[in-house]
């Protein structure tokens, strides 16, 4: 298989895999691989993913990517805190979370961390569709859960004011019902007390 073809029926996987490959061509052979990377032609992300080298590697692609690297996990924390605007400032790691252990990879990409949460914890996230893929975002409301529940240091009103919130984005993203509905699926006295105290300082700001 010339690299036009193997292009052409791998380019709606974003990274492409080992696994990937052989689906297409049982009996493709792996040297072209290390051939195809010494000309540029593709790119290794971690052991056993790739991606091709002519693309864009914009914040769905990064998204994506994260999904399929270190499966189960869906986007969340910073990352979506982030992108939904309720925190301020930008974020230079895709942040996740997965039912596997805590982990991260750097790579040229970017950098990849994923947080431990108990499988039953494995929620509150959407199926979002872009181009002919989808990928695992967490909703706002798990996003916030998730990153008080990874960091219950963060447990007094002076902690939850230096994470600088936008009061009126958290109000705009916020369901406030599904907030209530998802912070009792974590079954967690301390956690309750911690996004009371986090409710009171979004409301008086």
């Amino acid at each position: 298989m010339n690299f036009i073809t193997f292009q052409a029926r791998l380019k709606d996987f974003i990274p492409f895999s080992l696994t990937d490959i052989r689906k297409i061509d049982a009996r493709f052979d792996l040297r072209r691989l290390n051939e195809w990377q010494q000309k540029g032609y593709i790119r290794g992300i971690v052991k056993g993913y790739y991606i091709f080298s002519d693309l864009n590697l914009n914040e769905q692609a990064l998204f994506e990517i994260a999904n399929r690297i270190y499966a189960p996990s869906y986007v969340s924390l910073e990352m979506a805190l982030s992108f939904y605007g309720i925190i301020p400032e930008g974020v230079y790691s895709v942040t996740s979370v997965s039912s596997r252990r805590t982990y991260t990879f750097n790579t040229k990409a970017a950098i990849f961390s994923y947080k431990k949460v108990r499988p039953d914890l494995f929620f509150g996230y959407s199926l979002v569709r872009h181009e002919a893929r989808v990928y695992k975002f967490a909703e706002p409301e798990k996003a916030v859960l998730d990153y008080f529940y990874l960091n219950p240091r963060v447990n007094t009103r002076e902690k939850i004011e230096s994470l600088r919130y936008n009061s009126a984005v958290f109000f705009k993203q916020i369901n406030r019902r599904r907030f209530k509905s998802y912070a009792r699926g974590f079954s967690s006295r301390a956690l309750s007390r911690r996004i009371g105290l986090l409710m009171e300082v979004m409301e008086s700001d």
